[in-house]
């Protein structure tokens, strides 16, 4: 996927903005990387990236 970078950068922001703003505890932040570093090891990874990468691509093109 070609914006791989650009969109952990925004969900990164994301994840700063809720957890600066919106009360998100420590532990919500962990839970949330091992959860997603665990789903990229499971056979629906591929699946994932397409569809996000479908999203991307139609968002990007408006």
């Amino acid at each position: 996927m070609d914006v791989s970078v650009p969109l952990v950068v925004i969900l990164g922001a994301v994840v700063w903005v809720a957890w600066r703003y919106m009360g998100l505890r420590g532990w919500h932040i962990a839970v949330c990387l091992l959860f997603g570093f665990f789903l990229a090891a499971t056979s629906a990874a591929p699946e994932i990236r397409q569809l996000v990468s479908v999203l991307v691509q139609s968002v990007s093109q408006h």
